[in-house]
């Protein structure tokens, strides 16, 4: 299992010869200005919900890859209606995909399309394949309905927010590492902009005081669990 960081939360994902991608909010980054949208492959688009942030991009790789959408009912019904293919969720329930098994499970934040519609309660996902289990936590407070994940699926890397003021900070989600049973978190949705900048070195400092790993991908490189 590949995974590829493309700023923000913004992710790919390369499971049992799929690619992935999670919340594709990459052309107006100027962080990841050097990642050409037309060029990534994407047979799914997960997404944790409706924001700008994290859907700018979900048109324009669906329609250049022909990829699924998958999502809360009211996403999935919203791109429906534009003519993509899409996969409808909730929390709680899991689908078995030609690539592994994903569940969608509860997110605290808020959810609304930039044109007002409404976007449906938010949410994460837990993927299970190639004998792996990740969570993608999307943008949450930490909530101790985390605890709940690793009694099912035991994680090998949790993709946890740590920019703080949207989302839990870095030290609520070394908490919620404790909460997940994880060893290896993957930080995300941090330094796009001036409120979510993190100081790197205290932010790995922190989780190393726990006996954890804080990874920080520069934006375009991967690591494989």
């Amino acid at each position: 299992m590949k995974i590829t960081y493309y700023g923000h939360a913004s992710l790919s994902i390369e499971i049992n010869g799929k690619n992935i991608i999670v919340d594709p909010f990459i052309s107006a980054n100027e962080l990841a200005k050097h990642i050409d949208i037309n060029a990534l492959k994407a047979n799914y688009i997960l997404i944790t919900h409706a924001h700008g942030d994290h859907i700018l991009d979900v048109e324009t790789i669906a329609k250049n890859t022909d990829a699924i959408i998958v999502s809360n009912a009211e996403i999935a019904g919203y791109y429906e209606n534009k003519g993509f293919k899409t996969h409808p969720m909730n929390h709680g329930g899991t689908w078995d995909f030609d690539f592994g098994k994903v569940k969608y499970v509860n997110a605290i934040h808020s959810s609304s399309f930039p044109d007002g519609s409404y976007g449906g309660q938010p949410g994460g996902f837990v993927i299970e394949a190639e004998g792996k289990n990740i969570y993608i936590a999307g943008d949450t407070a930490l909530t101790y309905d985390m605890k709940l994940i690793p009694m099912k699926n035991p994680l090998d890397l949790a993709v946890l927010p740590i920019g703080s003021n949207f989302t839990m900070d870095v030290d609520d989600a070394a908490i919620a590492a404790e909460f997940l049973n994880v060893n290896k978190v993957l930080g995300y949705h941090y330094d796009t902009f001036g409120y979510i900048k993190i100081d790197h070195e205290s932010a790995k400092q922190k989780f190393t005081n726990k006996n954890k790993e804080l990874i920080l991908l520069p934006v375009g490189e991967s690591i494989e669990i």
